[in-house]
């Protein structure tokens, strides 16, 4: 199945290392600071609504969803909110951009073990410097050949992406926690997908079940399971 493969590429939020568990905290924290405008589903609903429609704005990342926290903010206070209240929303970001890296279970391990037999890269979405600042906290770099930070993961970035390699699209792996940006696109082109489920998903990521039939890719529980694959 994967006999061709030269370039595997690794998603890196939720794939290297936890990401997702802190946007929920955030989220969290942010529905409290907001508790006296509204009920805690309906901030949830309202921030998402506003991330989602900041994204071709903002794309991607911490910053992008502090700037949407700020502007729920306001809309559901209207315009009313205090100005320290504000300041909390923006430490609660600056909070996340903080937060230590935290590798996967036997990420590092595999890494290892695949240098060497192929190009190794990153190809993940989010904000640059968030990005290059978390793949150097987490010595992880020197795994890689080539990092790639995307703004957005469809068919034409993962295009681009394989002709910059020179690669065929049979030659390249996507491995990644994203259905919808780290596997169906992949498979859409010609390429091969291998699906490493976390266990906290943003519902953008999400994708029907309609979406994900006659779609062949290979789900594991670890990580690790990629070395008895390839």
């Amino acid at each position: 199945m994967f006999q061709h493969i030269k370039v595997i590429a690794f998603d890196a939020d939720d794939t290297l290392w936890i990401n997702e568990t802190y946007f929920r905290e955030a989220e969290e924290e942010f529905a409290k600071l907001l508790s006296k405008y509204e009920t805690k589903n309906k901030i949830d609903q309202e921030l998402f609504k506003t991330e989602i429609k900041n994204l071709v704005y903002y794309g991607y990342g911490v910053k992008g969803f502090m700037l949407s926290m700020v502007e729920c903010a306001l809309e559901l206070s209207n315009y009313k909110i205090p100005q320290k209240t504000i300041e909390k929303i923006l430490n609660i970001g600056k909070e996340m951009l903080d937060k230590p890296i935290e590798l996967l279970p036997r990420i590092e391990e595999v890494l290892a073990s695949l240098q060497g037999k192929y190009k190794l890269i990153v190809a993940t979405k989010g904000d640059l410097l968030d990005q290059e600042r978390k793949l150097e906290k987490s010595n992880l770099l020197k795994y890689f050949h080539h990092i790639e930070v995307m703004s957005d993961k469809k068919e034409k970035d993962y295009t681009k992406l394989i002709n910059h390699l020179d690669i065929q699209p049979k030659e390249f792996l996507m491995i990644g926690n994203s259905l919808k940006s780290d596997v169906l696109p992949l498979l859409k082109i010609g390429a091969s997908a291998i699906h490493v489920p976390f266990h906290t998903t943003w519902v953008h990521e999400e994708v029907s079940q309609k979406e994900q039939e006659n779609s062949e890719y290979v789900t594991l529980t670890n990580i690790s399971e990629v070395l008895s694959l390839i």
